[in-house]
């Protein structure tokens, strides 16, 4: 059946008043909020079909209508009107993300609260993996004897450290002469590029046994390890209780089950593919069944022109699309603003 102009501004009109009540809606609530021209008769008719077309469910016999997740996700592609953000939801973001912050996790940090805080969802923020993060300095520090601190920056200041233990033996003197040979051979390599034959020239030039080096460059590796591996940050993890339909205690809980499980998380949002677009998987569209209630907004963020990590919201399928989607944008934007601040100062070796 064809969907014309008239079921188009009616299921519109339903999602919109659904998204904001949660109720469902009837003909007659629909004929007096909005100026369509039509009877409740009419709407009523066209509502039927657009159930039958499978746009919209009803929940119980006598009741109005609901959207389904096909109903939401023509919303979302042809129907919804945009949403500009508000003079102060824009100059919470640019106070939340314009802090001269120095470090690519505290910005993801702070762009995770302020998402929440702003769409009033659980936001996510996954860190950037740094296998072509370039090392900048590595440092070994003498602590006590038999006791030294292994310190590694990236170039986007991300820094990581490790305690080793090593041999009493070893002066003071020993590990700065290594700290100066370890920043001369690794520094400006990114960390796919330290392999075992870099390994084997540092040896050969400390001329010590592999006993004294090894746990001071397990050390670096373990720093490494840290550095490599992405983090997710969760916000507003309660407000998903502000919604009526996750009331029920066991739906509730599977929703905080899977925002307990950070991995899970991990591999919702990287599936998003290598663009700059927001992606909405709605409802049943996920792969994970334990979401099949919710709505997941992706989009990614870069450095330049490669991009290096992903935000998210997940709510309700009656979520805010329009809101949420000015939002991510907004803040990817200045996201990728930050981003490019803070690699260019290191660069310039300002930062």
């Amino acid at each position: 059946m064809f969907l014309d102009d008239r079921k188009m501004s009616i299921l519109r009109a339903i999602i919109d008043d659904y998204i904001d009540t949660a109720e469902p809606i009837g003909s007659r609530t629909i004929a007096r909020k909005h100026e369509l021209g039509l009877s409740s008769a009419t709407i009523r008719n066209e509502m039927a079909d657009l159930e039958d077309m499978g746009f919209l469910a009803q929940p119980h016999t006598s009741a109005g209508r609901v959207p389904s997740d096909k109903g939401y996700r023509l919303y979302v592609d042809q129907l919804m009107t945009t949403k500009d953000l508000t003079i102060e939801e824009i100059q919470s973001i640019k106070t939340a993300l314009e802090v001269k912050i120095n470090e690519i996790s505290q910005l993801l940090r702070q762009a995770s609260i302020i998402m929440s805080k702003i769409t009033k969802y659980t936001s996510m923020a996954v860190t950037p993996e740094m296998k072509k993060g370039e090392l900048k300095a590595v440092q070994v520090v003498p602590i006590e004897p038999g006791k030294a601190l292994i310190i590694v920056v990236t170039n986007t200041d991300s820094v990581k450290n490790a305690f080793v233990k090593v041999s009493e033996s070893i002066s003071a003197d020993f590990l700065i002469r290594l700290s100066n040979i370890l920043n001369v051979k690794l520094s400006g390599l990114t960390i796919e590029e330290i392999n075992l034959p870099i390994i084997r020239e540092i040896e050969k030039e400390m001329g010590f046994s592999n006993e004294i080096l090894y746990p001071i460059l397990n050390g670096v590796a373990d720093c490494i390890n840290q550095i490599d591996s992405s983090e997710v940050y969760l916000d507003g993890t309660t407000n998903i209780f502000n919604y009526p339909e996750f009331r029920d205690v066991a739906k509730a809980k599977e929703f905080l089950h899977i925002l307990d499980e950070k991995e899970v998380l991990n591999k919702l949002l990287t599936r998003n593919d290598d663009s700059s677009r927001i992606k909405i998987h709605i409802g049943t569209e996920n792969e994970l069944a334990l979401i099949k209630d919710c709505s997941l907004v992706t989009t990614s963020y870069s450095l330049g022109n490669i991009v290096i990590g992903t935000i998210g919201i997940i709510g309700p399928t009656r979520m805010e699309y329009p809101k949420v989607i000015s939002s991510m944008n907004f803040i990817r934007e200045k996201i990728n603003q930050e981003i490019n601040r803070i690699v260019g100062g290191n660069t310039n070796g300002s930062g």
